[in-house]
């Protein structure tokens, strides 16, 4: 059993994106990246907090826009409009959960697309299902560098996605379709989820339901990819029940340390790849 360690591989392709930052700064050029956080979400100002931290060692300059959790939305979109036209910000990232009265759709639609470095924008998804990415992602991004980095080939894998959302589910599974997997997304509705992923090569997982992913449910040399996020006791846990599942995977995610870490770092990919496309 190999452990997937994001933590390592995050932490080599942030020294990577530092020099390259370092020779951009030498040209004039300094890479910007613009959050937009509304409301006093924890949650949400543990993560914004990280990814500020991510851009001050690599070097990227990195603009927080704290804003009321009652801001309207042609307000907000008023400030992204504003960020869409300032040639200092490369990348513009909204954090997620918005306010229930800000409409998620339109905000999303709101970013210029050269500038979205999440990869939620419909022209970003669309291309993505094309298989002509421009800005992927970041969490699905970062699971296909880790699959890159360890040598994991997915053409002909029967992959099974647990979870189906925007942010991991959809564009994980076209990103493993562009890569000649097989894949079939499961989600609440699905019966026998254990039918499913014990027939699977790899198991991806992105739901928040610890211990949703048992030993039963997994095939002997299974590659196990854990996304999900949860509090047990104050201890942060995954999706996998890791202690029991480890003992039959053939290469595992841990959690904390595996697929968090290479989320901040494709962000800092993607706000290094819109520079380099403004710069063509």
């Amino acid at each position: 059993m190999v452990i997937l360690d994001g933590k390592a591989l995050s932490k080599k392709i942030k020294e990577n994106i530092k020099e390259e930052v370092r020779l951009l700064k030498e040209k004039g050029i300094i890479p910007g990246l613009a959050v937009i956080l509304v409301g006093d979400n924890p949650a949400s100002q543990v993560y914004v907090n990280m990814k500020t931290k991510a851009c001050e060692e690599v070097g990227i300059y990195s603009i927080n826009h704290r804003m009321p959790a009652e801001i309207t939305e042609k307000e907000l979109i008023d400030v992204i409009k504003m960020l869409n036209d300032n040639p200092m910000v490369h990348g513009i990232l909204v954090q997620l959960p918005l306010p229930k009265h800000i409409r998620e759709e339109r905000i999303i639609e709101a970013i210029d697309y050269t500038k979205d470095v999440d990869g939620f924008h419909p022209y970003n998804m669309g291309r993505l299902a094309r298989g002509n990415p421009l800005f992927s992602s970041c969490t699905p991004l970062g699971i296909m560098k880790m699959f890159e980095e360890y040598h994991i080939d997915l053409e002909g894998k029967d992959v099974v996605m647990v979870g189906a959302g925007n942010i991991t589910g959809k564009p994980m599974a076209l990103m493993l379709l562009n890569a000649n997997a097989t894949v079939e997304v499961c989600h609440i509705y699905t019966k026998d989820l254990k039918e499913k992923t014990r027939q699977a090569d790899i198991v991806i997982s992105a739901v928040g339901k610890p211990s949703l992913i048992t030993e039963d449910m997994v095939k002997e040399g299974a590659i196990v990819i854990d996304v999900g996020i949860s509090r047990v006791n104050g201890k942060v846990v995954g999706d996998v029940d890791f202690e029991n599942v480890s003992k039959k995977a053939s290469y595992i995610t841990p959690v904390p340390g595996g697929v968090g870490p290479m989320t901040i770092a494709m962000l800092l990919y993607n706000t290094l790849l819109s520079v380099k496309l403004k710069e063509k």
